[in-house]
């Protein structure tokens, strides 16, 4: 049954709007309500966001936020800023930039780099073999846990500075004393986050694997290192960045090339720029042998996503 409306009754009707406006407009000529609405708005908004892939949005905004930090650093040493953080003696990018371009036609600043990135693959490798098998092992053995950790847990908190005179007495060579103490600084992440990932594998399934006749190593194969991947993989991430930084340390003493070398040389020689440049070096060395270590990595954990999928 509808009702119709009366003389007294005033009938309304939506206008849509151009502007996204909607309007409701009774019959006797007075409007009661105007709503601004969003929909072209978030139209066009959406419309700008598909012009360009999701990625490439990720990484304009990361792109945007560095060229953010370059400006307040050109700002803060243009303009002396002295507010408790003193910018007098910080070199701004353009000169900073301008050396930059300088050292890179010096075939000494090279030198330096193949020096610490030759000290980091080798100390790298090493606690990785030597890191994913003590996890493991403490992981799936109690008794060989109760042996090892003690050891993890009295030598993990010794900073990689505090290890540098111990390094050059007991070490043949300064190349081996770095690459000892670079070594220390990534084995303690490699190990624990390889035991917590071993630990947290579903016992569950050992025991259904284990019921099908499957061995200790197809065990360990097939159930527990898939299961602990994740770990491991975050355990490598942090173990490089860590070796970075115990290599910077041990460079700094007991060097004679490597970008760390060439900052702390920087320092002494009262030349800035060179210092702001050794350190922007190490910070993208350091991010690219972390992205290369996750990408590597990558396909070993490619049923997490089919499991997803799923």
């Amino acid at each position: 049954m509808s009702v119709k409306p009366g003389p007294f009754q005033a009938s309304s009707a939506v206008v849509p709007s151009s502007t996204g406006e909607r309007g409701v407009i009774q019959a006797d000529g007075a409007a009661t309500e105007t709503v601004v609405g969003t929909d072209a708005v978030g139209a066009a908004v959406e419309a700008s966001h598909a012009r360009l892939p999701a990625n490439w949005r990720r990484y304009l905004v990361r792109i945007a936020a560095l060229v953010v930090a370059v400006m307040i650093w050109h700002l803060a040493a243009v303009n002396d800023l002295n507010l408790y953080l003193r910018f007098e003696n910080v070199p701004n990018p353009v000169v900073v930039g301008t050396e930059f371009i300088a050292q890179l036609s010096s075939q000494t600043f090279y030198l330096h780099i193949l020096h610490s990135m030759e000290r980091i693959a080798i100390a790298y490798g090493l606690a990785v073999v030597i890191g994913i098998a003590l996890g493991v092992m403490m992981g799936r053995s109690r008794f060989a846990e109760d042996i090892i950790l003690p050891y993890i847990e009295i030598l993990r908190p010794i900073p990689a500075v505090a290890w540098i005179p111990l390094a050059i007495l007991m070490m043949p060579t300064e190349q081996a004393s770095i690459v000892f103490i670079t070594f220390l600084g990534a084995l303690f992440p490699i190990v624990l986050n390889t035991v917590h990932g071993v630990e947290q594998t579903p016992k569950v399934l050992v025991r259904a694997a284990r019921s099908l006749g499957a061995s200790n190593a197809a065990i360990l194969r097939h159930v527990v290192l898939p299961g602990a991947l994740p770990s491991i993989v975050a355990g490598l991430a942090i173990g490089m960045g860590v070796a970075w930084f115990s290599l910077l340390a041990g460079e700094i003493i007991s060097g004679q090339y490597g970008i760390g070398y060439f900052t702390w040389s920087a320092y002494t020689l009262v030349e800035y720029p060179k210092i702001i440049i050794g350190m922007l070096v190490i910070g993208g060395l350091g991010s690219l042998c972390t992205l290369l270590v996750r990408k590597g990595c990558a396909p070993l954990l490619r049923w997490q996503k089919e499991a997803g999928r799923s």
